[in-house]
């Protein structure tokens, strides 16, 4: 399909000659004598770009240029004049033109500006669909009252460039969180640099935020740029901000009061202009309380506090997660996608789901691998999903209480961390051994003493 161009001068010599060239280089061609027909051929038509005259009778070029951008902000707009001056090109570009011609026009110039004006809007066109499937692919899912309320506030908050401390359980969505919110504001189209507080060494932190000069350490052999300066004008999430060393969030106190800094080994003061999404697993308050968190960089941090919530209160949202987790993974394999049985869900949502929806999506990526049938029911479930949340409780309770020692109490304690961890890492004791921070053969031991039965 050949694009549409709309030429708009009040010089008839001038249309019919500029629009049989265009016509001989494939273009076609509309034309308007003024601005009030051109915003009446644009309603109509819809053309791909306008070649407008500045200098008309009634409404002129730049009224009909801010008329065209207000109604149609992506049409591409290349602005055409004989008294062209550098303050009417200017004041064209503030007002979304994409370039301007002098008279007597250059055909040569005016069709190179043209396709270059096409190119620049097709890929415009391309950037708003790949933003669009990004926040689709990174859009909350379900419709509980949490994620009502959760939705709610991300959809306020987003827009503003307000500093966000999002906190929750592992597993519940606080980086999902932090992206939709980028996707959402001012700053979507510049980065979202992801800095994961907890796996960075103190003796490393300042070269991996702040970026060194080449030669400042053994090993710099190469000037680098740090995470904030990679975040200039648009956001830096700092993730698991809670599992930072005093003397490390002394350092990004002081960065993010005064948004500037040097590299290591530097000594030119660098500024940056960076919006700030933070998250945590941890209650912070009491972080505070306990003296391994600084209250000054909490309420830097807690402008908005939003939290994440927990699967276990969303249990409502579970078929309509793993409808969604069962698309993704047939579409990611180029497989036909599995559906679920009403009493294969039952079960799901009787589960507590310690591990949250990322506990979830791991268990459906199983399904659809492992369950030969398309259709995954009650007995494709694991054995460890299968025990109500109320009846596990009670039974923890019971177990507690009417020990008749303290001895006893302890020992009826280590055996039901022990099954929920077992529980949690499908019966896998390397991997239960890893989550509980101790050694896998010490915790067979356990096992064999307590007469726990896998």
């Amino acid at each position: 399909m050949f694009p549409t161009i709309l030429i708009v001068d009040d010089d008839p010599p001038i249309v019919q000659s500029l629009g049989g060239i265009l016509s001989d280089e494939g273009f076609v061609i509309l034309t308007a004598s003024n601005g009030y027909e051109a915003l009446k051929v644009i309603d109509e038509e819809s053309p791909d770009l306008v070649l407008l005259d500045i200098w008309m009778p009634g409404m002129d070029g730049i009224e009909t240029l801010r008329e065209i951008k207000r109604s149609y902000p992506f049409l591409q707009v290349v602005i055409i004049s004989g008294h062209g001056t550098i303050e009417t090109a200017v004041k064209a570009t503030k007002l979304g033109a994409y370039d301007f011609i002098e008279k007597p026009l250059s055909i040569e110039k005016v069709v190179v500006t043209i396709n270059n004006a096409l190119n620049f809007r097709r890929l415009e066109e391309e950037n708003r669909f790949l933003r669009k499937k990004t926040l689709e692919k990174h859009s909350i899912t379900g419709n509980s009252p949490p994620i009502q309320l959760l939705k709610k506030q991300v959809a306020i908050a987003a827009p503003t460039d307000a500093w966000i401390l999002i906190t929750g359980e592992n597993g519940t969505g606080k980086e999902l969180v932090a992206r939709t919110i980028h996707q959402m504001s001012k700053r979507a189209d510049k980065p979202l640099i992801d800095v994961n507080c907890a796996a960075i060494p103190d003796e490393l932190i300042e070269s991996e935020l702040f970026g060194h000069e080449k030669g400042a350490f053994t090993g710099a052999t190469a000037k680098k740029r740090g995470k904030f300066e990679l975040a200039d004008k648009g956001t830096i999430f700092l993730d698991e901000i809670g599992d930072m060393s005093l003397k490390t969030q002394a350092k990004i106190l002081r960065i993010l009061q005064e948004q500037k800094f040097e590299r290591v080994g530097g000594t030119r003061t660098l500024s940056v202009d960076v919006r700030v999404l933070a998250a945590s697993n941890k209650d912070l308050e009491k972080e505070i309380e306990k003296g391994t968190f600084r209250d000054d960089l909490y309420y830097r941090l807690n402008v908005i506090p939003i939290e994440t919530p927990p699967l276990r209160h969303r249990t409502e949202d579970i078929p309509l997660l793993v409808e969604t987790f069962l698309k993704e993974f047939a579409e990611e394999g180029h497989s036909r996608q599995k559906t679920i049985t009403p009493g294969a869900i039952e079960l799901l949502k009787a589960y507590p789901w310690p591990g949250n929806v990322r506990e979830l999506k791991n268990l459906i990526e199983r399904l659809a691998i492992m369950t030969e049938s398309d259709v995954i029911d009650e007995g494709d479930i694991p054995p460890s999903y299968r025990r109500s949340n109320r009846s596990r409780s009670q039974g923890e309770e019971i177990g507690f209480f009417n020990a008749a020692s303290f001895k006893e109490a302890k020992k009826e304690f280590e055996k039901t961390y022990i099954l929920r961890k077992l529980s949690e890492n499908d019966n896998s004791i390397s991997q239960a051994a890893e989550s509980m921070g101790i050694e896998r053969s010490h915790l067979y031991k356990k096992i064999k003493s307590l007469g726990i039965k896998l």
